[in-house]
């Protein structure tokens, strides 16, 4: 098949009639009706059907549907690269994050960001830690952000900055007088507490922490984000640890954040392609990450 076949695929797909499809190409409804007809030829099968007034898909269409659409979609991005290319020093930025960074730190990065770089396109994706690194690797995205170490040949892994694991208690559990001391890991033995079920480093650290209390914590909700725990303490569903990010985001519900004692060091890191070198709009973002992680932990 050739591009304006699968333009005209597409057309008929989405207009379900040959004169809608004409009018989305923007060309006569004769010229749609050879497009379409060409393409049959070349492939030597039908692709639509008529069924009262409208072409549908035949079963052959219909296998080659999804695999048409990827192309289709492949080829909006490359006419988007190209767009963005001719704008001298302003390439697209295509980052993921880890669904807390997503939710804490992304945003402000980027409103921050859009002010150095106005016009350039911005492309954001959330994924756990494994999915990012190999979107990573595949070139599906290009800088990644995570609280997971992750190692990699490939993959050039960058320590933005520091936190340390937090506690967080609904309203008003705390006295005020409390609230700058850290909390013993002791004191949490037979405390209600919200599990926390995340498959990653982070996520294991946290659940060893509990079971070696003495009583174990009394937990009833196991939740798998970060944000999703804070929400239940401030609903009064006990204390939960989490990172300094989901802790200390004025944004969320208000609950009482102290640090967790001993210390447990919650790193943030930048994920990036070894053989690639940045480009001024990836390194903008990453300064703006930096600056908004580090307006949060105060270092």
């Amino acid at each position: 098949m050739r591009l304006r076949h699968i333009e005209v695929f597409q057309a008929v797909l989405q207009a379900g009639t040959l004169t809608g499809a004409a009018k989305l190409l923007n060309v006569s409804q004769p010229a749609a009706t050879k497009l379409l007809q060409h393409a049959e030829q070349q492939l030597g099968f039908a692709l639509f059907t008529r069924v009262l007034g409208r072409l549908q898909l035949t079963p052959e269409g219909h296998l080659l549907k999804d695999r048409i659409e990827r192309v289709s979609d492949d080829l909006r991005e490359l006419q988007r690269l190209a767009e963005n290319i001719r704008q001298p020093g302003h390439y697209p930025l295509r980052a993921v994050s880890t669904p807390t960074l997503a939710s804490a730190l992304v945003p402000k990065a980027v409103t921050r960001l859009r002010k150095e770089f106005p016009s350039a396109s911005i492309e954001l994706f959330t994924q756990h830690s494994q999915e990012m690194l190999n979107s990573i690797l595949l070139r599906e995205t290009d800088v990644g952000l995570t609280l997971q170490d992750v190692y990699h040949p490939g993959i050039h892994q960058e320590t933005l900055c520091q936190g340390q694991l937090m506690v967080i208690a609904p309203p008003g559990w705390w006295k005020k007088s409390e609230l700058g001391k850290p909390v013993p890991l002791d004191t949490l033995a037979g405390v209600p507490m919200v599990g926390i079920a995340v498959k990653d480093k982070l996520g294991r650290t946290l659940r060893a922490h509990m079971q070696y209390l003495s009583p174990t914590p009394d937990i009833q909700i196991h939740v798998q984000t970060y944000q999703f725990a804070r929400a239940l303490v401030a609903d009064g569903h006990g204390l939960a640890l989490v990172d300094p990010f989901t802790a200390l985001d004025r944004e969320e519900q208000e609950v009482q954040v102290r640090v967790l004692a001993p210390a447990l060091p919650v790193p943030l890191y930048a994920l990036y392609r070894k053989a690639s070198r940045l480009s001024p709009i990836q390194k903008g973002f990453l300064s703006q990450v930096k600056k908004v992680a580090r307006s949060y932990i105060g270092s």
